[in-house]
């Protein structure tokens, strides 16, 4: 309060006021001044509120064309109020009381006035979320302006737009994704919040778009429209592995990507309303990994079987198979499957598999070793039999017949010493016979 060294003065309720565009404010003040001055009684002859001056004369409010029938100057009892009604952005300005008396010098001014700001509520809902348990889904709701609210008015609440009450705060027992919620001043409804609802299901994308290369980076982005803003989560899914959360921004950033890098990726969007969640999958495009190569059936090899050579590789996109003996410019076979029938000695060697695709090649090598086959171990079988069993047999027959012709030689020279002693010609025919059979015996067994 301003107060002269006579006693007269200006005291005014509120130095700053802020006020809603459209609405209604009121501007009190009260004021004093000593009931005689210099022997004369005081009276008071005009009370008035001004904003401007006019060649040092401040124009009276309700003369002013800009404030024309929307100002009252309500006085009593040494106070005044100043009513000015569909307020303007414009009219914010400093208000001051003046009034004048019947005395010489009895004119006052409040100096410091009341600095009225117009504006729009510029409502805002701050959200609160119980913390007290954690399984709790208690809310709270509050809404705000940016100027303060008179005490003839209150706030009232909209859920998907209808009025559900009429408070400062709002309680939430649960909150459905589909709920949204606003608040308004009661009397200016025009003027609402920002709507407040659960994060929508997330937009997520990868750039750069198209073909990802093994090596290359690549960055994740995650969006949701939601109020308040939504906080994101970034996880990857590997197989039946647990969820692991790589980041807690809205992009990703996988630099120099790898194979192992492919899968599956979600982002959740998570306010104190409500979550979220969307995913995309990555498939990371790279050259064929060394192959591995194998012979079927394993094991020694024969002449005149059947073997299968496999190649495989780890490769994206699959890769094609191109199969090399050593030597030889040409390729032997093509296909990840490469069979020979009634394979030879001459089957035998190096074999080279190449696995390639559009973004590279590699190469793996095997040594096929072909033993005898089937025709050569009859031989051998037949060799043996022939050692085994023949070969005695003939030994046994030449004993026999050397064992015959002893005993055939040794009774033909008793008959010739039995003639010798008898002189007798008939034993000596007879001998003579059996000496040429004898003889006849040993030719045939040379």
């Amino acid at each position: 309060m301003l107060v002269s060294q006579n006693g007269w003065g200006v005291s005014y309720t509120s130095t700053e006021i802020c006020a809603f565009r459209g609405s209604t404010v009121d501007i009190n003040c009260s004021y004093t001044y000593t009931s005689i001055l210099n022997l004369r009684d005081t009276t008071v002859q005009e009370t008035f509120w001004f904003n401007k001056e006019s060649n040092g004369i401040h124009v009276d409010l309700r003369t002013d064309p800009e404030y024309s029938g929307r100002v009252e100057n309500l006085c009593g009892n040494n106070k005044c109020t100043l009513r000015i009604s569909n307020l303007r952005e414009r009219d914010s300005a400093v208000y001051k009381f003046m009034f004048t008396t019947n005395q010489p010098t009895g004119s006052f001014t409040g100096s410091a006035g009341v600095t009225l700001s117009v504006t729009d509520p510029q409502l805002q809902v701050h959200v609160r979320r119980s913390t007290a348990n954690p399984s709790s889904t208690w809310t709270e709701l509050t809404c705000h302006s940016r100027c303060q609210l008179p005490d003839h008015l209150s706030y009232v609440w909209y859920n998907n737009n209808k009025p559900v009450g009429r408070k400062k705060y709002f309680h939430l027992r649960h909150f459905n994704a589909e709920d949204r919620y606003h608040c308004a001043i009661e009397g200016q409804e025009r003027f609402t919040s920002p709507t407040l609802y659960a994060p929508k299901p997330p937009s997520v994308s990868v750039s750069p778009s198209g073909e990802i290369m093994e090596g290359s980076s690549v960055t994740l982005t995650c969006s949701s429209d939601a109020n308040p803003a939504a906080n994101y989560t970034w996880y990857k899914r590997s197989g039946d592995k647990k969820v692991e959360c790589l980041s807690e921004e809205t992009q990703f950033v996988l630099c120099s990507i790898r194979s192992s890098d492919s899968g599956e990726y979600f982002c959740t969007a998570e306010n104190e309303l409500g979550r979220s969640s969307a995913n995309i999958s990555i498939t990371v495009t790279y050259a064929p990994k060394p192959p591995s190569v194998s012979v079927s059936p394993s094991g020694e090899i024969m002449e005149g079987s059947s073997v299968t050579l496999t190649c495989s590789s780890d490769a994206n996109p699959a890769a094609n198979y191109t199969w090399y003996k050593e030597d030889e410019d040409s390729p032997t076979a093509s296909g990840q499957i490469f069979t020979i029938t009634d394979i030879t000695a001459e089957h035998g060697g190096k074999y080279q598999c190449e696995a390639q695709n559009t973004h590279g090649r590699s190469k793996a090598t095997l040594h096929l070793t072909v033993g005898a086959g089937k025709s050569l171990i009859i031989m051998n079988i037949i060799r043996l039999t022939l050692v085994v069993v023949l070969v005695p047999v003939l030994v046994w027959t030449l004993w026999t017949r050397m064992k015959k012709t002893l005993s055939l030689k040794s009774e033909v020279n008793e008959a010739v010493e039995m003639i010798e002693s008898h002189n007798c010609p008939e034993y000596e025919n007879v001998a003579a016979a059996a000496q040429t059979e004898d003889t006849e015996e040993q030719e045939d067994l040379v």
